[in-house]
Formats: structure tokens, sequence, C-alpha cells
């Protein structure tokens, strides 16, 4: 069905958006964050198993152990950041389209040798190469579907990365509780380091990856650059021909003259340095603190650790696995709700009621685990907190993200910006075991409940509403 914003350039022209193919392309890009998040919460559900093979003992350990065991889970992120790091200039230079090409192949290799890791260093090695595949991802994929999405449906188009993300997550949710299912509630780690589980089972929760890889890269040869980068490099009869595609004769013809209107002074190579000019500084902090809120909200701990997390709620290895499900089930509802919210009530009030209700969430049960409680009254406090986040902080920093930076040091900003989220993020998981000896779970809930309270002031200052405007609108009014 046609859409026709109220603002920017569709407000003039009213195309009949070829809606379908929009989908489409947004939605084969976004298979980037289907392989993000099924390659970032698989190691979630294979903790249990690969740790008692490569004779990592988190729990009953030295603070050593403890360590190992978070840099097993975080690892990966050494690779994201170089990921994050490089997927600005290398995106600026050969395209979108290429690079997430590359991504999509390195998720296929390192997926493989995850599954055939014979040692703890080899395993810890194929982990730091996917995660180069996951930096790149998250980076390209919401900035590739932001610069083909009309700006009326940019906000659901974008929302689509983070509901691919969700999926990805549910399915390795999935793939990790069918395959481990069967193991005694009361195993120990000799019974899983002797068994299947510990030899074979966790390789298979890593091999199946391979699969949508596969399929995220053949799809990538049926989807065109995108137009704003071609009309970067000056190559304005293919740009043409996308946005025609998109929607229309006159809405290709206004697009292009506005996208050249805003790259009127760009040169040919992006200086990072200008970044930190004193009118794109303002905007660059903007996303690098959400991007970093993002993951200090604390919530990853949940998806990464949630073994561990169900574990002092009174679960054993099943039951955890099985409510680790659940957690992505939830992940997936919201994350549809928020698609249904996103261009209707806007960005900014979604990530103050993330950031508040994130807060009040973890105070209640930092108290739960202080007084011993266990069972379904945790279970239900941590779902709350994933719908929670699933409708706010998670796909709307992405939508943000994508949409805050000017055309010309897109590619570069949202490099610096992903590269501290990615830095964030590994901070959060590695210090996760070492804080949960120092603080015990309670005090490390309320420490990220802290972090919430602080981000909603932040961003009740400093972030503007961006919904239904054009990113050339948007450029004018946070940068000019």
């Amino acid at each position: 069905m046609p859409t026709a914003p109220s603002t920017g350039v569709e407000s003039f022209t009213e195309p009949h958006y070829n809606v379908r193919y929009i989908w489409t392309i947004s939605l084969v890009a976004a298979l980037g964050g289907l392989l993000f998040g099924y390659d970032w919460v698989v190691i979630g559900g294979a903790k249990p198993f690969f740790e008692p093979f490569f004779e990592i003992h988190a729990t009953s350990g030295t603070v050593w152990d403890s360590f190992l065991s978070g840099w097993a889970n975080s690892c990966a992120l050494v690779g994201c950041l170089f990921g994050a790091m490089g997927a600005g200039a290398l995106s600026d230079r050969f395209g979108r389209k290429w690079l997430l090409s590359i991504s999509a192949m390195i998720f296929v290799v390192t997926s493989i040798g995850n599954a055939l890791a014979p040692s703890f260093i080899c395993f810890v090695l194929w982990r730091i190469m996917g995660g180069t595949a996951i930096g790149l991802a998250s980076n390209l994929s919401p900035m590739y579907i932001s610069e083909v999405a009309p700006a009326g449906m940019r906000g659901r188009l974008v929302s689509i990365n983070q509901l691919t993300i969700v999926s990805g997550v549910l399915l390795a949710q999935i793939t990790n509780w069918l395959l481990g299912r069967g193991i005694p509630e009361a195993a120990t780690a000799q019974f899983i380091h002797d068994s299947w589980y510990g030899t074979t089972c966790w390789r298979w929760m890593f091999g199946l990856t391979t699969v949508p890889a596969a399929l995220f890269f053949l799809g990538m040869f049926f989807v065109p650059e995108s137009p704003r980068w071609l009309i970067k490099r000056r190559r304005i009869a293919a740009a043409f021909d996308v946005l025609r595609r998109i929607g229309g004769e006159s809405y290709a013809s206004s697009a292009v003259a506005e996208i050249e209107g805003t790259l009127a002074n760009e040169t040919e190579k992006v200086n990072f340095r200008e970044l930190f000019n004193p009118r794109m500084r303002n905007v660059l902090i903007l996303g690098v603190v959400l991007a970093v809120f993002q993951q200090w909200c604390g919530i990853n701990v949940i998806f990464n650790y949630a073994e561990d997390i169900f574990k002092k709620a009174g679960y054993g290895v099943s039951g955890a696995l099985a409510n680790i499900v659940a957690t992505g089930a939830i992940s997936m509802m919201f994350t549809v709700g928020s698609m249904q919210f996103v261009d209707r009530k806007g960005r900014r009030p979604l990530m103050l009621i993330g950031a508040a209700g994130l807060a009040i969430i973890y105070v209640v049960l930092g108290v739960g685990y202080a007084v011993d409680l266990q069972g379904w009254p945790i279970l239900t406090l941590v779902l709350a907190a994933i719908g929670c986040y699933s409708m706010s902080l998670a796909p709307i920093t992405w939508v943000i993200l994508s949409e805050i930076f000017p055309n010309r040091i897109r590619g570069a900003a949202m490099a610096v910006s992903v590269s501290s989220l990615w830095i964030a993020c590994f901070i959060l998981t590695i210090t996760f075991p070492v804080l949960q000896k120092l603080l015990n779970m309670a005090g490390v809930f309320w420490l990220y409940a802290a972090i919430c309270i602080a981000g909603f002031f932040y961003i009740f200052r400093h972030l503007p509403e961006t919904k239904g405007k054009t990113l050339e609108e948007i450029e004018k009014e946070l940068v000019n």
C-alpha cells in the first residue's frame, strides 16, 4: 500500500512506492542482523558444554576461571571492534553491498571453524574472526536499509534489522535447547566432559550458523547498491535507477537533487578529524553515548550469561535452556510491537520509556536476588526486562544511529559509534563474572539500574525527535 509521509521529498512528490521491492531488499540486508543475533547468543547455550570440554570451571573455580569464562563469552567482541572500525572507511570506498557480502562469507567460514575447533585457543581465534563479521553486519545492515528507505517507512524498515537480530537470537536459543534438552538436570561437569554433550553437542550449535550465512551471501547478489553511496561516488544514473524502482520517476528526481545538495562540498575521502569539527561533534557524541548506553543498560548479560542467572534462581541446565527460549520469544514479540510504534509515536518517547522501565525492573530484580527469591518470580522479572528493552533501546538505538549522521560522514560516524558500542559490550560482558563474585547478583543489577537512570536523563536532555523526516532534513537540523 503506498505511503505518503507528511514531510520531506515525499510530501510534494507523493510517490507510489514499490513496497514489495523495498521490503525485499531490506529483508536481505537485514539477514546480517539475523547472523549477528545467532552468532552472538549461541555462546550462552553452548557455554555449559564447551566449558567442561576445555576444562574451564567458571562456577567452582578461581577468579582466573571466571576470567576465562568471561573471555570465552566476550572474545568475539575484539573482532566486532575491528569489523566496526573498518566498516566505515571500507564501505565509503567500496560500497555497502560489497562489504555486506564479505561479512556473509566470513560468517560461513568461521561457523565451520568454531564447530571444528580442537583447542580453546583455536576456539577463541575463530570467535574473534567471526566477530569481525558481526562488527561489519551490525554497522552496515541498518546503514544500508536507512539509505534505501523512504522517510515515512525508515523507522519500520531499520527496525527490521532488530527483528532479524532477535529472530537470530531465538533461532540460536531454540537450537541450543533442542540439542541440549536431554541432559540430566543434575549433570556434573565431568559427566558433560565425557558425554556427547561435551564432545559434539556444542559443535553443532556453532556449525548450524553456516546455513543462514550461505543464504545471506547468495541473497546479496540480488540487492542494489545504496543510492546515496552511488551519488557520493558520482554514479548518478545508477542511483537514479535504484530510486526510480523504489518510488518512481518524480521521487527519484527529487531524491537525487536533495542528496546531491547535502554532498555539495563532499571530498572524495572523509577525514576522520572532520568528525570532531564543532559542527559535527555534538551529533557524534550523541551517537556514541546512545550506542554505549544500549550496552551498559545491562540486558546483554542476560543473553550471554542466562545459564548463570537462572541457576542462581534455582534452575538446572535443562530448565535454564528452556527459560532462555522464553527470553528469545519475548524479545521477538516486543520487537514486533516496537515496529508498530516507531514511525507513529516517535523515537524519543520509546527511548525514555525503555530507560525508566529497565531501571525499575532492575531494582526489583536486585531485591529478588538479595532475598534469595527462586523460580518463576525471577523468570518473570527477567522476561519483563527483555520485553522493555526489545520495545525500546534495542531497535530504536539502531534506527537513531542510522539516521542522525550527515550523508558525507555517515560511514565514518557509524564506524565510531558502532565501535564504541562493541567496546562497551566487551567491557560489560567480560566484567560480569568478576562483578558477580564481588557484588553478588543483586549488586550487579542495582549497578545497571543506576546506569539506566543516568541514561534516562541524558536522553531527556539531548535526544531530538527524528520521525517522518528525510535524512537530509535531519542533517540540516542537527548540524547546521
